[in-house]
């Protein structure tokens, strides 16, 4: 596949604009997304964030090459949540998030993700944490106050730029922790001290004593290690833009005087479950895993976490999922009977709606034009060149990646219906017309319908 000539477009949260995306380095483009707190399994708003991100990168594969760009996305496997957790399944720190690490690339996985090039833990990262949290406090932007660290908000210029809210409207949604020993309510935690009754493998040692990381500085620290004081692209749900987007921000460029840290924002919208926020109290609190384990076709779901712009709130329910469904059986149909011939572009229109902002749902409707176009299509050399740009298309943005045959039959025993044919073609070979009737009308109930070839074979098709 040739790559992207053309630039992409996109909103940067910082600036409040589109703009055209330009790499510092056209050789080297660096980008910095949060990935999980791997205290429990990841759930379907969690894997929104990842799929844009790794649209977002397929993109920029294509642009600049795979070998240019760095996709970091870390793991936060130290946080109160975690111990809270772990506490309560009764399992040690490492067991828990060893397992919840396995189900989130197990689920990114069945979304079609890619890999990041870098997955850092932020507990393999201890040290780098320390190392910005001393600067920031001989620099002055930060201070010690009863074993805590603090940064001090009002040394950070343009504190409130990405957020774009009053610092005084900032301060009702920060968690106020040991608020009387700050020098003022909106400074955040840098380190804070181990807990009496806590175990020592929970904690680390520090120049401030025993204890562990705020949130927010380990982003700073894990983005800096690998893709330095400066670099592009930072991603993250539109729920990150404040505080934990905005206090990285401001504790970076402060620990690095000069640095303008990442230089294009972009944030995904909220997800919903049938209109109301996800919440486990309301009993709409629904993991991929819940989804893989009612056997909704990966790809399914993928289709329906693109089918909105990523930028709006996107509503989870039976019918979105329902219809993603319909659409891509509607693209697998069209092809499925068609010799499909390779493609080494991809169409301006598609193209154009992509580095429009990421605009999925027109490069969506792209595909299905496509898919109509096959149907339509007179001559067999047009099906041809619709149904390898559908294909191409879809693959590109992570789906279509199995045959008409294997998505059709993803759900069928093929060893039983096979074992059926053979029952019946007996039956038939004795005359045994009742049971034969039988066999057809229990695998008609099953979806299942027989073709009898004039050679005697017979083929199956799921209706």
């Amino acid at each position: 596949m040739s790559h992207i000539t053309m630039p992409i477009h996109l909103y940067n949260t910082l600036t409040h604009n589109i703009e055209i995306f330009e790499p510092a380095d056209k050789n080297k483009v660096k980008m910095y997304v949060c990935g999980p707190t791997v205290y429990d399994n990841p759930h379907i708003g969690n894997s929104r964030s990842v799929v844009v991100y790794d649209l977002l990168y397929r993109i920029l594969i294509n642009i600049f090459g795979k070998k240019a760009v760095t996709y970091v996305r870390n793991i936060t496997d130290v946080d109160d949540k975690i111990i809270d957790r772990a506490k309560t399944l009764g399992v040690t720190i490492n067991e828990l998030t060893d397992k919840v690490t396995k189900e989130f690339h197990a689920n990114m996985q069945y979304l079609g993700c890619l890999s990041p090039n870098v997955e850092p833990k932020a507990t393999e990262h201890i040290n780098v944490m320390i190392e910005i949290i001393e600067k920031l406090i001989k620099l002055g932007a930060a201070y010690i106050a009863y074993n805590h660290v603090y940064f001090n908000v009002l040394s950070a210029p343009n504190y409130t730029e990405l957020s774009n809210r009053k610092l005084e409207e900032m301060l009702e949604g920060v968690r106020i922790e040991n608020s009387k020993t700050k020098k003022h309510p909106q400074d955040f935690v840098l380190w804070k001290p181990a807990k009496a009754d806590e175990a020592a493998d929970i904690n680390f040692e520090s120049p401030w004593g025993l204890g562990r990381p705020g949130w927010h500085i380990e982003c700073s620290a894990m983005s800096y290690k690998y893709l330095s004081e400066n670099f592009d692209i930072h991603g993250g749900g539109a729920d990150l833009i404040f505080p934990h987007h905005t206090n990285e921000i401001a504790q970076s460029r402060c620990a690095f005087p000069g640095s303008t840290y990442a230089k294009y924002w972009i944030h995904n919208g909220f997800l919903t479950v049938n209109g109301e926020k996800m919440s486990k109290s309301l009993g709409n609190f629904i993991t991929v895993r819940d989804l893989m384990d009612k056997k909704i076709a990966g790809e399914v779901v993928r289709l329906f976490l693109l089918s909105c712009h990523y930028r709006r709130p996107l509503d989870y329910n039976d019918k979105a999922i329902e219809d993603a469904k319909k659409t891509l059986d509607y693209w697998y149909r069209a092809i499925q009977n068609v010799k499909i011939r390779e493609v080494n572009t991809l169409s301006t229109d598609f193209m154009e709606a992509l580095l429009d902002d990421m605009n999925t749902p027109l490069a969506v409707k792209t595909i299905n034009d496509y898919a109509k176009d096959i149907f339509t299509a007179k001559t067999e050399e047009e099906k041809r060149l619709n149904a390898a740009n559908l294909v191409a298309c879809a693959n590109f943005i992570g789906l279509m990646n199995q045959t008409p045959h294997e998505w059709f039959n993803s759900d069928v025993d093929e060893a039983y219906i096979n074992d059926l044919i053979k029952q019946r073609l007996e039956a038939k070979e004795q005359k045994n017309w009742q049971l034969a009737d039988e066999i057809r009308n229990r695998l008609l109930q099953e979806k299942i319908i027989l073709e009898d070839k004039p050679n005697g074979i017979t083929i199956w098709r799921k209706e």
